[in-house]
């Protein structure tokens, strides 16, 4: 090719070039070896999205002249297959012909078919084609990492990371799970690896450290980087801040990027409403919106109006939070919906809840959130008869491993320890003054039958097992719940706070809750 490419004179071709023009030579020339047919196929590879399928194309051309592909070839071709919706059976006959050639665990077209995998959201054939791939390069566990915390397979993703040792697609699994103990171990390895100063992985370790709700671990991030940090970075921590509903904190690095001479974007100003919307601050909300069309020209997106209709809901004005929802220049989603039904379940508004989860029904009839939110609101009223099943489930980690419940779980090989330390919490609880929600309406055995299937909810049990696991004293008990906590679930953590003398951290699908002698940060909104 490189013959060809002199005696052409193509070397002067721009990158930019169309590939189609040096095809032509090419198509001219009488010496097409298998290097020749590789580069045009990596040319076309690396065009934009109309030439992409060109690659597809000259691929055939060269298996009809007889000329066998090298990993790297079908390593573009994986990567142009990725690139395009439609070519999932094109990539897998591929893999077919890779595997004839045992090409398929050679670096570069494993890890290319690691990826292409991913892309089509296929995270056990990519793991597959993984454990396959001989004498690993760094490029193979990233793909691998970056695919599992790109299909929601955070453990996973983690667990590769302990073979690699990488900082990026691991912190993105630890911002996705919230595991305390791994974000700080991967921090640990960028500053011995001399990366914690590099701008890229101290705005990840920000990012990471505020998914997880560390933001004291966060600030120090930011306060030792805080001369090369960009907007992004600035963005990160507010958005840490803005989790945990600290508005004052979130307002105060606002003002000071600003001095700094940032101006700041529809981040920046989603992280100020983010706040607002868990603190319940309706109007402050409102004229942040205004403020943010009016002083600095931007127009909010479905994103500010969710955090909008949030903090109107929250403040107890469901009508207008509706209207807000129905008038804004988006199509409401999911996250909208689900926002109006958290706020009539704070509120107890039996019947526009049930109106809101049908909604939401309407989009994703499998939403667990939506049948469990409803439950909550219509047990709460007594209205039995219409409580849907929980379908929650939440994870604690203790000395390093990951524990998932579901409610009423009964698969845990200690299970009956953790029934066991359940009962003897809600004991100690009651001689405090907590009594079950429920309880002022069960008049009979039948109801009280009814409520068994709401009582053993995955938190509970969570964090029943998380306390007699023997974690250290006076740490703070972490839980991450894929629902929103339900009320019941809220006013017993805050008792079990007191009796167990420690905080408990639970991250529901809304925010943090941070339990502490007997209250919580939410202020009982959420």
């Amino acid at each position: 090719m490189n013959q060809l490419l002199d005696s052409q004179g193509t070397k002067a071709l721009q990158p930019n070039t169309d590939p189609r023009i040096l095809h032509a030579r090419v198509l001219k020339s009488t010496h097409i070896d298998r290097s020749t047919f590789h580069s045009l196929i990596t040319l076309y590879s690396k065009s934009n999205i109309n030439l992409l399928s060109y690659s597809r194309r000259f691929f055939l051309s060269m298996l009809r002249h007889s000329t066998l592909p090298s990993q790297r070839t079908l390593a573009s071709l994986f990567k142009t297959c990725a690139s395009l919706s439609h070519a999932f059976s094109f990539g897998l006959s591929l893999h077919a012909l890779s595997l004839k050639l045992s090409l398929q665990n050679k670096p570069f077209c494993g890890s290319a078919l690691v990826k292409f995998y991913s892309r089509f959201c296929s995270p056990n054939n990519a793991k597959q084609v993984f454990d396959e791939i001989q004498d690993r390069e760094e490029f193979c566990y990233t793909a691998m990492i970056v695919c599992f915390a790109q299909n929601a397979r955070c453990l996973d993703s983690l667990s590769v990371f302990v073979d690699m040792r990488s900082v990026s697609g691991a912190l993105r699994a630890v911002a996705e799970l919230a595991a305390m103990q791994q974000c700080r171990v991967v921090h640990g390895h960028a500053v011995v690896a001399g990366l914690d100063k590099d701008l890229f992985v101290g705005t990840t370790l920000i990012d990471g450290y505020g998914k997880a709700g560390l933001v004291f671990e966060a600030r120090r991030v930011f306060n030792e980087n805080l001369s090369e940090l960009n907007i992004i970075a600035w963005n990160a921590m507010m958005a840490g801040y803005a989790q945990q509903g600290d508005k004052n904190s979130v307002l105060e690095l606002f003002h000071l990027l600003e001095t700094r001479g940032f101006v700041p974007d529809e981040y920046s100003f989603l992280a100020v409403l983010t706040a607002f919307s868990y603190a319940g601050l309706d109007f402050e909300s409102e004229k942040w919106m205004e403020r943010m069309r009016v002083e600095y020209g931007l127009e909010p997106a479905l994103e500010h109006y969710t955090c909008l209709i949030f903090a109107v809901g929250r403040a107890g004005r469901l009508e207008d939070a509706e209207r807000i929802a129905m008038a804004m220049p988006f199509e409401p989603d999911v996250v909208v919906w689900k926002a109006l039904l958290s706020c009539c379940a704070a509120h107890g508004a039996a019947d526009m809840a049930w109106k809101m989860a049908q909604r939401l029904l309407q989009i994703d009839p499998y939403d667990d959130s939506a049948y469990l939110m409803a439950a909550n609101v219509l047990s709460s009223a007594g209205r039995w008869d219409e409580v849907a099943e929980e379908g929650g489930r939440s994870w604690i980690e203790v000395k390093g491993k990951v524990h998932v419940f579901l409610a009423g779980d009964r698969r845990h090989e200690r299970v009956k320890e953790i029934y066991a330390k359940l009962e003897e919490l809600m004991e100690e609880c009651e001689k405090l003054g907590y009594m079950p929600i429920w309880n002022e309406m069960l008049h009979n055995v039948e109801e009280r039958e009814k409520r068994e299937g709401l009582w053993y909810h995955s938190e509970k049990l969570a964090l029943a097992f998380g306390l007699m696991s023997g974690s250290p004293p006076g740490e703070a008990l972490r839980i991450a719940k894929n629902l929103r906590i339900c009320r019941d679930c809220h006013e017993s953590f805050k008792y079990i706070s007191r009796v167990v003398e420690r905080d408990i951290i639970v991250r529901d699908v809304n925010r943090y809750h941070i339990f502490s002698n007997g209250s919580c940060i939410c202020g009982d909104i959420w």
